[in-house]
C-alpha cells in the first residue's frame, strides 16, 4: 500500500510540475510578446523583402543619384500609405508642418489673401489687423516681386504662398504694382503669427434670417462660430443658414463644438468606431444650459466632406435642420496623425464616424431634404462672388471678373424654407415653437 500510495504521490507531483511548467512557459511567451522581447517574425520577413529590393535598386539602378537609400525609403513610405486609401498618407517634414498649420489655423506670414488672375498674382484682400493691412496693401494690388525675385507670368499660387509665409519676426520684401501709379510700391514687412478665419460672412439676410459660412474646421472654428452666432442673435435673428458648401472638413472636435450648441448636454453628436469593439468613442455635447432652439437650414454640395458631414449628419439625423443643396462627398473616415522622427508624420485612417442613430456616411454622403443642383459653372462663379465685396457693385464686379453676379439658387431655397417655417409657426400660435423638423 505504501509503495502504491507513494507511486500515486510521485505521479501527481510530476503532473503538477508539468502543468506548472507549461503554464509558466506560456505566461513567459505572452510576457515576452507584450514586452517585444520575442521577435515579430512576420514583420521581420516583410522588412527583409523591402531591404532586399532597396539594396538591389541602390546597387544596380542606372542613375546613382536617384537611387540613394534616403530617397528610396521616402518613396517606399509614400507607397505604403498611399496603397491603403485616398486619405492615408506619409507626410514629409515640410508637408507635415504645412498640414499642422492648416489644422491649427495659424501660420507665420503677413496676412494677405491672393489669387491668380490672367497669370498675375493679385491681392484679394489684406486680413484685418495684420502687417499687410498696416502697410496699406490694397485689394487689386499686383505682387511684382518677393525678396527681389520677380514673379514670372504664370507663377503658381502655392509657390507664392510658400515664399510669403515664414517664421514670425522675419522680414519679407515686396514690390507691388497698383492701378493709377506709374512706379512700383516697395515694402518691407515683418511676419507675424496669423490666425485664419474659417467662419466668414456672418450677416442678416432678408427678414431676420442669419447667415454664417464655415470654410473649414480648424482649432479656432468653434469659438469663431459661437462669436459670430452670438452677434447675430443680439441683432434679433429668428432662424439661421449654415453654409458648408465646398467645406472639405478638418478637425472632428471643431465640428462637435459647432454642432453641440444645438444639443442638450450629454446628447451624442457623433461617435467613431475603430476596428476593435472597444475602440468606440462617443462625442457628446458639453454645453451647459438649454440648447439653441433655432430653425436651421444647412447648405451642402459635393464638396462638403468629413467634418462638414459630421455637422450636417448630426442635424439631419436628429431633425434639427433642413438640408438644402446636393449630396455631400461621403468621407466618413477619421484620420489620426502619428508624429515620426525628423519632423515627418503619418496620416492614417483609424476609424469611421457615425451619426447619433448609427448611420455611416462613408462613400454614401448625405442626401439633402431639398435638392438644388448647381452647374459646375454656377458653382465656380458663386464661390468667386460669395466673399468678394465687389459683388454689391455689379459693374465693378463684371469688369474685374468677367461676369455679372448670379443668383445663388441654393441659398434662396434655404431662405424660402426658413420663411415658410416662420409663417407656419406664426399661424400655429405662440405655443408652436421648436426647431425645424
Amino acid at each position: 500500500m505504501r509503495t502504491l500510495a507513494g507511486m500515486f504521490k510521485r505521479i501527481l507531483t510530476l503532473a503538477f510540475g508539468v502543468i506548472l511548467g507549461v503554464g509558466l512557459a506560456l505566461g513567459g511567451l505572452k510576457l515576452a510578446a507584450a514586452w517585444s522581447i520575442w521577435p515579430n517574425r512576420e514583420l521581420d520577413r516583410a522588412s527583409a523583402r523591402v531591404r532586399e529590393v532597396l539594396a538591389l535598386v541602390n546597387e544596380n539602378y542606372v542613375e546613382a543619384k536617384a537611387a540613394n537609400y534616403a530617397d528610396l525609403a521616402t518613396a517606399a513610405l509614400h507607397g505604403v500609405a498611399d496603397s491603403l486609401d485616398p486619405h492615408s498618407e506619409f507626410l514629409e517634414a515640410k508637408d507635415n508642418e504645412q498640414f499642422e498649420e492648416e489644422l491649427t489655423g495659424q501660420f507665420g506670414g503677413i496676412g494677405i489673401q491672393v489669387e491668380s488672375r490672367g497669370g498675375r498674382i493679385v491681392v484679394i484682400a489684406p486680413i484685418a489687423g495684420t502687417p499687410s493691412e498696416r502697410a496699406g496693401i490694397r485689394r487689386g494690388d499686383e505682387i511684382a516681386s518677393i525678396d527681389g525675385k520677380n514673379l514670372e507670368r504664370g507663377t503658381q499660387i502655392d509657390d507664392v504662398v510658400r515664399r510669403l509665409r515664414g517664421k514670425p519676426q522675419t522680414s519679407v520684401a515686396l514690390s507691388l504694382n497698383r492701378a493709377g501709379q506709374a512706379q512700383p510700391i516697395a515694402l518691407v514687412l515683418v511676419r507675424e503669427l496669423i490666425k485664419t478665419e474659417s467662419v466668414r460672412g456672418a450677416q442678416i439676410m432678408g427678414d431676420g434670417v442669419g447667415y454664417i459660412q464655415i470654410t473649414e474646421f480648424a482649432e479656432s472654428t468653434g469659438d469663431q462660430f459661437a462669436k459670430a452666432l452670438e452677434g447675430l442673435l443680439k441683432q434679433g435673428i429668428h432662424s439661421l443658414v449654415i453654409d458648408l458648401r465646398n467645406n472639405p472638413g478638418g478637425l472632428l472636435d471643431a465640428a462637435v463644438e459647432v454642432a453641440e450648441l444645438f444639443f442638450k448636454k450629454g446628447d451624442i453628436v457623433v461617435y467613431t468606431q475603430g476596428r476593435k469593439p472597444g475602440d468606440r468613442e462617443d462625442f457628446r455635447s458639453e454645453i451647459d444650459g438649454p440648447p439653441l432652439d433655432l430653425p436651421l437650414a444647412v447648405l451642402i454640395n459635393s464638396g462638403s466632406a468629413s467634418a462638414a458631414e459630421v455637422v450636417t449628419g448630426a442635424f439631419k439625423d436628429t431633425g434639427k435642420a433642413v438640408v438644402v443643396g446636393e449630396r455631400s462627398f461621403g468621407k466618413g473616415s477619421v484620420q489620426s496623425i502619428f508624429q515620426l522622427k525628423n519632423g515627418e508624420g503619418l496620416r492614417l485612417t483609424t476609424a469611421r464616424y457615425y451619426t447619433p442613430s448609427g448611420i455611416s456616411l462613408h462613400e454614401k454622403g448625405i442626401s439633402p431634404h431639398i435638392e438644388v443642383v448647381a452647374t459646375p459653372e454656377e458653382d465656380t462663379q458663386l464661390s468667386l462672388q460669395r466673399m468678394r465685396p465687389e459683388r454689391d457693385n455689379p459693374a465693378e464686379f463684371k469688369e474685374r471678373f468677367g461676369f455679372t453676379p448670379i443668383e445663388d439658387r441654393q441659398l434662396q431655397a434655404a431662405l424660402d424654407v426658413l420663411q415658410g417655417v416662420r409663417v407656419l409657426a406664426e399661424r400655429s400660435g405662440p405655443n408652436a415653437g421648436g426647431g425645424t423638423r
